[in-house]
């Protein structure tokens, strides 16, 4: 009896391409999304970018791709990624339907976090399909970022009867879609933007005092705890709070506050902010207790500004 026939997976250069692919833009994110999209068997075809940065990180992404204007990749492409920063993208959009660049049917995609599908509006009236595909992912401009787009989230926008296909173009990705509401797009954006962006912030802040402090790794020091903290908090939310703020540690915040104002004064303004809001969400959530409150929000709010004494300094 013979065995059964084995299939081999076939290369995805090998499929019929079902779309040309367009990228307008060639930051972080474009050349990213046209590879996945490559391996999903579309078929790039044409590139734009202006600095010597994009041009260089579409030639090493995009190595068979040809570099054009914008023009050129609306003309040669069925799909178009515009992959251009939030401020950009109206000027953008209305310039390419003022110039008849764009095409009836030709699907428009957006992926700026902060936008909806309303801002492809002109687009939409020339006949373009709008897509407003916006992945919850950071990104930095070589190749890892196609392999982290699996399972990667999306926020999807798009008018109704576009659904299905802006949700398909996205799992081809790799990624995830969730529908965000046209007018809940700048509230998940601002989300994204404090818990990400932020924590970058956050970290980087943490990292130099670490060094100041005379710790050699502060990498090393950081990755087991960071990596701990994000785990938990997605786990249980505001549960996961530790720390002197949410125990009420008054002396410990003011020692904080107090060494920051020494080696980092650039930093005491975040601080206080932030364990200013840690404190509410612990209190609301029962973790400081209300008696130990009082004396740790009096901490933050003398050290917001300080107080000169008699002689003319600080203390």
């Amino acid at each position: 009896m013979n065995a059964p026939h084995q299939t081999e997976p076939r290369d995805p250069s090998d499929r019929p391409a079902r779309l040309t692919v367009g990228v307008v833009g060639a930051g972080r994110v474009g050349p990213a999304l046209a590879r996945a999209l490559r391996q999903a068997g579309h078929r790039p075809v044409a590139v734009s970018g202006v600095s010597d940065a994009s041009r260089r990180r579409a030639a090493r992404m995009l190595p068979d791709v040809p570099l054009v204007s914008p023009a050129q990749v609306m003309e040669r492409a069925e799909l178009v990624l515009l992959t251009v920063p939030d401020d950009a993208l109206p000027g953008l959009v209305e310039g390419l339907a003022e110039t008849g660049a764009v095409r009836p049917g030709q699907l428009l995609v957006h992926t700026s976090g902060r936008y909806g599908a309303s801002v492809l509006d002109p687009a939409r009236r020339a006949g373009a399909l709008p897509l407003a595909l916006h992945p919850a992912m950071t990104f930095t401009g070589t190749e890892v970022d196609v392999q982290r787009l699996g399972g990667c989230s999306f926020g999807v926008t798009a008018p109704e009867e576009l659904r299905l296909a802006a949700e398909a173009l996205v799992i081809e990705m790799g990624g995830e879609p969730e529908w965000i509401a046209e007018d809940s797009r700048p509230l998940y954006h601002a989300a994204l933007a404090l818990g990400a962006n932020h924590l970058v912030t956050l970290v980087a802040q943490s990292m130099e005092l670490l060094r100041t402090a005379g710790v050699e790794h502060p990498d090393r020091m950081l990755g087991p705890l960071l990596g701990a903290a994000l785990d938990n908090a997605l786990r249980s939310g505001d549960a996961a709070l530790t720390g002197p703020v949410a125990r009420g540690d008054a002396g410990t915040v003011a020692a904080h506050v107090s060494e920051l104002r020494k080696h980092a004064p650039a930093a005491v303004a975040g601080y206080l902010a932030m364990a200013r809001t840690t404190a509410d969400r612990a209190l609301a959530h029962g973790l400081l207790k209300p008696e130990l409150a009082a004396d740790l929000l009096d901490v933050l709010a003398d050290g917001a500004e300080p107080t000169a004494d008699p002689e003319g300094g600080e203390r």
